[in-house]
């Protein structure tokens, strides 16, 4: 099982899958069918407990004993859907998530077994959130956590993704104008469409006006793994707050990373690079061998390791976390083949992230597996909106003997 963490993803190893939202209080659950465009086709696109089911997607109730759940057959998802998201609101009108965080739980449709767990962080005003979204990238379907708060309920998500919003009986007074969606708790992970204009009406839910939101209270804490007790180990689509003493870590930071050879005398030429993105994942530059400085000196590469032999980091990126320009809120650290060696001819790759001013670790994720392939992204660092970092393990391997290969596919695994 997997604790995901905002803008993680993992692919899906069951055709049916199961997305339950739980909460201490009563949820309506609902899920939508998004085009390339990221819109619902019609008002059909749109399942939940009045329109239990779409094709391929399917509303189960949960009585009041057991969460409300969306289920997905992606193997019966039409031709030209390519996202299903999962969305959650309070029953009680006007009601937020401030201290009432809700968990998406994952699960094989046809077992019960679960896949993975997510609890979006730091909630306030937020009355409706896209929990989780299943999507398909290159042929094969994934699924992301999301997190991404409204604070004027279902009618924010319905004209963001373009379902039909009218004045109903349980409806407000056609002045009560809708409150404008609150800023996403996380890095946005698609770039979202504007908000479609009125017309019909589908869900009453979504016709009624929110009321003014309350101020917004201290976050609750959610037990998210920090550098409170010292270095951090960790393992695959693992996630850490590079906080310590309830402060974000805004100072000089190394990524170390190192390789070595997997038969005895035998050299393994590999290549460490960090790829830098803005909020909608657009590439702003990559550092590596050959450009050993970028975003204004805020990013500083050790230079290129042409063996692996020999103890300690091969290869070694500074990235200043305080100069680092305000466009860039990603950075994906990678390793590439460029002489062809696949990584099953590579032992003991690792990266760790360390105190540049003290040379101390704080965060050290061992590859474990190894693919026949010539590239891997070995972490992500991901700036939040409350201005901490937190840094994810990812282990995700690609055909790519070169930085400019992993472009695509590392803005694809924010």
């Amino acid at each position: 099982m997997t604790a995901m963490t905002p803008g993680s993803n993992i692919p899906l190893t069951v055709a049916r899958v199961a997305v339950d939202v739980a909460a201490p209080v009563r949820l309506d659950v609902s899920g939508l069918l998004l085009g390339a465009d990221g819109k619902v086709r019609s008002d059909d696109d749109f399942i939940f407990y009045n329109q239990p089911s779409g094709p391929g997607v399917t509303y189960r109730s949960g009585g009041g004993a057991a969460p409300d759940a969306i289920l997905v057959d992606t193997g019966a998802v039409p031709a030209g859907i390519e996202r299903i998201v999962v969305t959650a609101s309070p029953d009680a009108a006007g009601q937020t998530f401030q201290g009432i965080e809700p968990t998406a739980t994952l699960r094989n449709a046809d077992d019960g077994s679960v896949l993975a767990t997510f609890t979006p962080p730091r909630l306030a005003t937020e009355t409706a959130l896209v929990v989780v979204e299943i999507y398909l990238r290159n042929g094969a379907w994934k699924a992301r956590a999301v997190g991404q708060g409204y604070a004027n309920g279902l009618a924010g998500i319905a004209t963001d993704f373009g379902v039909s919003v009218d004045d109903a009986p349980a409806a407000a007074p056609a002045a009560a104008a809708p409150v404008a969606p609150a800023a996403p708790v996380v890095a946005p992970p698609a770039p979202m469409a504007p908000p479609a204009p009125p017309a019909a009406a589908v869900d009453p839910r979504i016709a009624a006006a929110t009321p003014p939101a309350p101020p917004a209270a201290a976050p609750v804490s959610t037990g998210k793994i920090n550098l409170d007790k010292g270095r951090v180990n960790l393992q695959k689509n693992q996630t850490v707050s590079l906080v310590k003493g309830g402060r974000p870590l805004l100072s000089q930071v190394k990524m170390g990373l190192g390789w070595e050879p997997a038969y005895r005398g035998k050299d393994i030429d590999l290549d460490a690079s960090v790829i830098a993105y803005g909020p909608q994942r657009n590439h702003l530059d990559s550092c590596y061998f050959g450009k050993l400085t970028i975003l204004g000196g805020s990013v500083k590469h050790s230079g290129d390791n042409l063996t692996g032999e020999g103890a300690g980091d091969d290869e070694v990126i500074v990235v200043d976390l305080g100069r680092l320009p305000a466009e860039a809120t990603g950075l994906v650290f990678t390793v590439n083949s460029f002489s062809g060696q696949k990584f099953t001819e590579v032992a003991k790759a690792y990266c760790r992230l360390m105190d540049a001013a003290t040379g101390e670790e704080l965060v050290r994720f061992d590859l474990t597996t190894a693919e026949p392939q010539t590239g891997v992204m070995m972490a992500k660092l991901i700036k939040q909106f409350s201005g901490e970092w937190e840094m994810t393990a990812m282990g995700e391997f690609v055909k790519s003997r070169t930085v400019r290969g992993m472009v695509k596919p590392a803005a694809q695994a924010l």
